[in-house]
């Protein structure tokens, strides 16, 4: 199958033959031809199968058969929902391509920057806007946008709008939109409450399925580091280091935990940055744009930032941290074989993370190849090293903060010290100060043992 069996108008087929797409996905094939018919989709697919493609391409058709001369400016006959920032301009940028020769404009709103420049755009008139729901709600609030045109409705990635708390604005949205209208609804997953939600926004929908979870596992090529937590950074700056990696995609659970991976690997020269809820929309952009161009070759991101960052040829997926939803893993390793590319995923696991591990093996049928010779197993040399420093480091914070304290004796011992030096004439200063000084010597001598214990275990 080629996309000129799929009844597509000649301006997007020059569009998207100009990406290099001949071929449509799974989810491409099954979707397109009922979208065409203007039937309401329940979809259900994962990250990189293709799916902004799917949806994105019948709406530019259906509005270009459709065109009449407007008075005025433009009226919004599409809206795309989508959760995050980055995901919202990489849709954004999809309607572009693919509608380059459709004569079609589209824009993109979200929070977290000023609305000037989103509210220009708007007044300037449009037919395809894609939102995030917080700012598309403020926004009509304030009466910039009007929902009262709108021919095609997408909610995508729903799993997470309701993992985010967006189900109440989604109803808020809902709510606003006419009655009669062609509605899209994609979710990775299909959970009773996504179910109930789509029972809401769509009629009486075809539903595509295309969730290969075992074919995206066989093709990205797998393996798995037992590790202790505290290893977890010295082993991911060593398996950067020799890992022939131009791109690699660091997955941490928390915001905080990205920004400490990002500072211990700066530290060791590996030029890092991190993607997340907390930064700014500029410093978001900023990142992602450098992982893009190469100029920064590691990125470290949360799940839900990651949804939207869409890089070709991504060498390699670092799991820092496994995640403790099965399915979550999936879409990250999809990263590195989107579409028909292969790739490479590692993960880390810890004591605690073992049960994470087995449901994900569960899901994908398969046991995720062990690596057993690295320098970094729990219990080995180079882990139980990483401990003594720590150790040794604790013991020396009391000792010293002691020493810069003399207890009330030793003072009083110096003072008494000092009053006999001076009735006896004596030149001689009391030597009580260097009883006081804890020893470092022995830290230099295990150092120098342990890097002999090193050489000998290589």
């Amino acid at each position: 199958m080629t996309f000129d069996k799929l009844e597509i108008i000649d301006p997007i087929l020059k569009a998207i033959g100009e990406k290099g797409y001949t071929h449509p996905t799974p989810i491409q094939e099954k979707s397109i031809p009922i979208l065409l018919r203007k039937r309401d989709l329940l979809g259900c697919a994962q990250t990189g199968t293709g799916k902004t493609a799917a949806f994105a391409i019948p709406i530019l058709q259906h509005i270009y058969n459709d065109a009449t001369p407007e008075k005025g400016r433009r009226k919004i006959k599409a809206l795309v929902v989508t959760p995050t920032r980055e995901l919202a301009i990489q849709i954004k940028d999809s309607f572009s391509e693919y509608g380059k020769y459709t004569g079609i404009l589209n824009t993109v709103i979200f929070g977290g920057v000023k609305q000037g420049a989103q509210t220009q755009a708007l007044n300037r008139g449009v037919d395809v806007l894609v939102a995030t729901p917080g700012r598309l709600l403020d926004l009509i609030q304030q009466g910039y946008i009007s929902l009262r045109d709108i021919k095609y409705f997408v909610l995508d990635e729903a799993d997470q709008m309701l993992d985010m708390g967006f189900i109440h604005d989604i109803r808020r949205i809902i709510d606003l939109l006419p009655k009669r209208r062609q509605s899209l609804f994609f979710s990775a997953t299909m959970p009773a409450s996504i179910v109930s939600l789509a029972g809401k926004i769509l009629g009486n929908p075809d539903r595509v399925t295309v969730k290969p979870e075992q074919t995206t596992a066989e093709k990205v090529g797998q393996s798995l580091y037992y590790v202790s937590k505290k290893a977890k950074p010295k082993l991911l700056i060593f398996l950067l280091k020799t890992e022939e990696a131009d791109s690699t995609l660091v997955f941490s659970r928390t915001k905080h935990g990205a920004d400490k991976v990002v500072k211990g690997l700066q530290k060791a020269g590996i030029p890092a940055e991190a993607i997340h809820g907390n930064k700014s929309q500029n410093a978001r952009q900023l990142a992602l744009s450098n992982f893009k161009n190469g100029s920064t070759k590691v990125l470290v991101a949360t799940d839900i930032a990651a949804r939207g960052i869409d890089v070709s040829e991504l060498s390699l997926v670092v799991n820092y941290d496994l995640p403790n939803i099965p399915e979550t893993y999936v879409h990250r390793i999809g990263r590195t074989g989107r579409a028909s590319a292969s790739g490479n995923a590692i993960s880390f696991c810890d004591t605690e993370e073992k049960p994470y591990l087995k449901d994900i093996q569960k899901l994908i049928r398969q046991d995720i190849d062990v690596v057993k010779d690295h320098p970094f197993l729990p219990g080995g040399v180079e882990d139980n090293a990483v401990e003594e420093v720590k150790s040794d480091r604790r013991r020396q914070q009391p000792r010293s903060s002691k020493a810069s304290k003399p207890s009330n004796s030793s003072r009083s011992s110096s003072s008494r010290s000092s009053n006999s030096s001076k009735s006896s004439g004596s030149s001689r200063t009391p030597n009580s100060s260097n009883s006081s000084k804890p020893s470092y010597s022995g830290n230099k001598e295990w150092r120098r043992g342990n890097s002999a214990s090193k050489k000998r275990a290589e």
